[in-house]
């Protein structure tokens, strides 16, 4: 046998034993925000069923800041072995690359696709005491008030914040954005009237609105959400076109191996397979909306150049 074929027969034996044996210890997932966001919520609602696909547990990591970047720059640099993944967002996967002027890793190709698992609107909220009970009363309210109003998010070049972005191109106002840390800091800045409206997370802000701390003015999808159908869309109240929707998907650091990509990918999508998971997500706004590695590459493929295009219309620029 000569060496080339030497080398390749141990590649092969190596993948194989991969497959059979991986995982051999827990796996952990990091989460780019802090707990109770949405990709810490969707992580924790799959975490039971994958444990019981993998037979290893989902060891759930918040590494919040910097938009999702210290997440994804820890998982980037990560051994390639299966045992360190990223709950990727539309932030890290997609967004960041065009808002910051310094990226340490590109959205794909730094990355191995495992699974897309689900998509959340947001929804525009405002602080009760803010005088504006629609969308296009809060559209009058900025344009009389331009630089005055602001909103928070969960850290900069989130879709929270890119959607308040897309917001103010659109309606042609000006409101001021504060991040945050996290998804909880920024929350709880516009309940005690720190800031005045917010483009929160779903999963964040229906238990708020259904305990009258926060009033809702729209979401920013496309269509309504089953878990809130009689709030409209930001579309139907004033902006239509208007749409983001903030999705989520697992990645790995470049070059996992197939056997472990497919490991992985089996447990995610079987877990979104089950009612209970499912639920949960729905409860917290977030629709499950599993897809393989291929198709999730694609989503990244064709979201990379959509948001470079709002950031550079919004003139929004991190350094």
């Amino acid at each position: 046998m000569n060496k080339a074929l030497f080398l390749m027969s141990i590649l092969i034996f190596s993948a194989a034993a991969t497959a059979q044996t991986f995982p051999t210890r827990p796996v952990r997932i990091l989460i780019p925000f802090t707990v109770g966001s949405a990709a810490d919520v969707i992580a924790r609602a799959m975490e039971p069923a994958m444990r019981e696909k993998l037979g290893q547990a989902l060891v759930i990591d918040n590494r919040g800041g910097a938009g999702g970047n210290i997440a994804a720059e820890l998982t980037v640099k990560s051994p390639p072995d299966g045992y360190t993944l990223l709950m990727g967002t539309i932030g890290t996967q997609a967004i960041n690359y065009s808002l910051y002027s310094k990226l340490s890793y590109h959205p794909l190709n730094s990355f191995t696709p495992v699974a897309r698992v689900g998509d959340s609107p947001n929804i525009l909220v405002v602080n009760p005491s803010v005088p504006a009970k629609s969308v296009k009363e809060l559209i009058a309210l900025a344009k009389a008030r331009p630089g005055v109003l602001n909103y928070s998010s969960s850290g900069a070049g989130t879709s929270v914040h890119l959607s308040g972005e897309l917001f103010n191109s659109m309606a042609g106002v000006k409101t001021v954005h504060v991040p945050f840390k996290g998804a909880s800091e920024a929350l709880t800045a516009l309940i005690s009237g720190q800031t005045d409206l917010q483009f929160a997370s779903a999963s964040s802000a229906i238990p708020m609105i259904k305990a009258n701390r926060l009033r809702a003015l729209g979401v920013t999808s496309p269509k309504r959400i089953a878990s809130f159908p009689e709030l409209p869309t930001i579309a139907e109240s004033g902006l239509p076109g208007f749409d983001a929707v903030a999705w989520f998907g697992i990645v790995g650091p470049a070059n996992l191996p197939a056997p472990v990509v497919s490991t992985l990918s089996k447990a995610a999508l079987e877990a979104l397979a089950h009612t209970d998971v499912k639920n949960r997500l729905a409860a917290s706004g977030v629709e499950a909306n599993p897809g393989t590695p291929e198709e999730f590459r694609r989503l990244i493929e064709a979201e990379i150049p959509k948001w470079a295009k709002v950031v550079k219309a919004s003139g929004a620029k991190v350094d």
